[in-house]
């Protein structure tokens, strides 16, 4: 699967600043420096308003600003060769039309012309992070004239695994990609970058933990670390 995306255009579409680090991180990484691919990640929400009752971005610009300063920090860590950041409302996005949020990944599409997508799983807790896999599909209709031909989801570490267990859309990944020790240091130093965001352990986000899920996925497929998938869509 890899090989077949080597020197291609990669739309990263998150919700969040920190969440195009948790689930993809390290398989950016490789993509960026083992297959050559040209990676564009987009961030739609503005990632820190949701800790007020009301949405007030004055009362936020300060941390604001940190957070955009990070996202920039944690690119370079990882080495992705642009990104987008829009201003969408933080756990907020259902207050916002769908086809506003559509209108920005078929723009980006229009502009960057992805070979593959990777965006959220489309069952995870957050609003956002839902409504981010929605516009996706949406987006990436398969038509004749449709040029993004694989879709692919990951898993967000505090988001997907506390879905209620009896709900049906649990993250169910059938891809998995190897990441080196290399890839997965650049993935916890790019989380460290987000001065919001950072956890200490057990938090999923820390990054003992992230290293404790690279292992668990490696040990799941036979490989020291990995990182786990759903392929949505692969159209040859």
């Amino acid at each position: 699967m890899l090989e077949s995306l080597r020197n291609k255009n990669i739309l990263l579409v998150v919700a969040h600043p920190d969440d195009e680090l948790l689930g993809c991180g390290g398989t950016m990484y490789r993509l960026i420096h083992e297959f050559q691919c040209n990676i564009r990640c987009i961030i739609l929400g503005e990632g820190i308003t949701s800790r007020s009752e009301q949405r007030d971005t004055e009362r936020w610009e300060e941390e604001l600003k940190t957070h955009r300063k990070n996202i920039y920090e944690a690119q370079k860590k990882i080495g992705y060769q642009s990104v987008g950041i829009y201003n969408l409302p933080d756990n907020r996005f259902d207050t916002v039309a769908l086809l506003d949020i559509i209108k920005i990944i078929e723009k980006e599409k229009k502009d960057f012309c992805p070979y593959a997508i990777f965006t959220h799983h489309g069952g995870d807790v957050n609003i956002d992070h839902q409504l981010c896999f929605e516009s996706v599909i949406t987006a990436t209709r398969p038509m004749d004239h449709e040029t993004t031909k694989i879709i692919i989801t990951f898993e967000t570490f505090s988001g997907t695994e506390w879905r209620a267990s009896s709900d049906p859309k649990h993250f169910i990944p059938n891809l998995f990609f190897e990441i080196s020790e290399q890839g997965l240091e650049a993935k916890i130093n790019g989380m460290e970058s987000y001065e919001y965001e950072k956890r200490e352990y057990p938090h999923p986000r820390s990054p003992k933990s992230l290293k404790i899920a690279a292992q668990r996925w490696g040990i799941a497929v036979g490989k020291e670390y990995a990182e786990a998938f759903c392929l949505i869509r692969c159209i040859n």
